[in-house]
């Protein structure tokens, strides 16, 4: 079996949560005997190799319908549907204040293909995308797809509420690498209690900034682990100018050299405007950390009642979810749930099943 995976241009230059998943699954899946390779949307492919086609995030539809056109091949979508709409109306700017106050999600995704590819050079591969627009270019990619492959079901509820289309699905969890990630009693003698940690791209979507208003000046210690968006240095120059001397900032560091930051904290903390799940959180959580994470989006499929949620907007809300994270006990029943539901080993399973059902194999 022959599987190709086709990604946005900046997977790998640019680094963010899909780049985990689709590394680790790929990675996962050679070891169940699939063939896979992985293409950036903007490389030049020969598809006549490959069985089937498996395209990563439908929030860019532009990067797929060149692909599916040439290619005549069956596809499978990670649907990965995050949600930039309440970000972009509550905290854009200038004309993006106005555009986001008076048009659709839709419609402010397509202005940013627009202008990222006037500003960044990111070519729109797909020259039907421009006429078709977001909406129906998403519609589309729906509508041609085998198979869907949301994260949970939440998210495939919130993409049929918004497009309308009911499409054969398959939930595939995201995942840890067990490997790297699990809980151990060494670990227990390691933790600081007033060691708070935040590993995610700089980004505004992350909100980095009003974690930091939160914990400034407080008991606490922040280490914000991550590589700043390319197209956000002024949000992390920001972040960099508000934060006070209890909260320090580590670049971008590979998933290996993260165990150690893992073991010694006590809080992993995500108060991002929108998470799909949060894959460091689910990393923090097998570490035994306790975890305190956005209450947008679809994280409390995976967290339930184990994680202590906040309200992005409020820094009150997040400093009071962290102040009761470090004070609380590891949730043993949290980190078994994730080592028994959510790894990459699993993911990996579940894609094979929909891969062999897609075609036709015995499974």
């Amino acid at each position: 079996m022959n599987i190709l995976f086709i990604s946005r241009a900046t997977l790998f230059s640019n680094p963010g949560g899909d780049t985990i998943q689709i590394i680790n699954t790929a990675e996962c899946l050679r070891k169940l005997g699939v063939q896979i390779d992985i293409r950036l949307t903007n490389e030049p492919i020969d598809y006549s190799q490959f069985d089937l086609i498996h395209f990563f995030n439908i929030i860019r539809p532009s990067d797929m319908l060149h692909h599916i056109k040439r290619s005549r091949k069956p596809y499978v979508v990670s649907t990965i549907f995050v949600d930039y709409y309440e970000y972009e109306k509550k905290n854009s700017k200038g004309i993006r204040k106005f555009i986001a106050g008076f048009f659709s999600s839709d419609t402010i995704e397509y202005l940013k293909v627009l202008t990222r590819s006037i500003v960044n050079n990111e070519k729109i591969i797909s020259p039907s995308y421009i006429f078709l627009g977001q909406k129906k270019s998403v519609k589309k990619v729906i509508l041609g797809a085998r198979m869907l492959l949301p994260n949970s079901e939440n998210e495939y509820r919130r993409l049929v509420s918004q497009y309308q289309i009911i499409q054969n699905y398959k939930i595939i969890p995201n995942g840890i690498n067990e490997s790297l990630f699990s809980h151990s009693e060494e670990i227990m003698t390691l933790k600081e209690d007033d060691l708070v940690i935040c590993v995610a791209r700089i980004e505004p979507l992350k909100n980095q900034l009003n974690l930091i208003n939160a914990l400034n000046d407080t008991r606490f210690r922040l280490l914000i682990i991550g590589k700043p968006s390319m197209n956000q240095k002024e949000y992390y120059i920001k972040c960099k100018e508000r934060a006070a001397s209890n909260i320090s900032f580590i670049d971008y560091i590979p998933q290996g050299a993260l165990v150690k930051y893992y073991a010694k904290a006590k809080v992993h903390v995500l108060p991002s405007w929108f998470e799909t799940t949060g894959l460091s959180s689910l990393e923090a959580a097998a570490m035994s950390c306790n975890i305190v994470i956005t209450d947008k989006g679809d994280a409390k499929e995976y967290f339930k009642d184990y994680a202590y949620y906040c309200d992005p907007e409020s820094p009150e809300s997040i400093f009071r979810a962290v102040k009761n994270a470090a004070a609380g006990l590891i949730s043993k029943e949290l980190i078994q749930m994730i080592i028994s539901r959510y790894t990459w080993t699993v993911a990996a399973e579940k894609t094979l099943e929909a891969y062999k059902k897609i075609l036709s194999i015995s499974v």
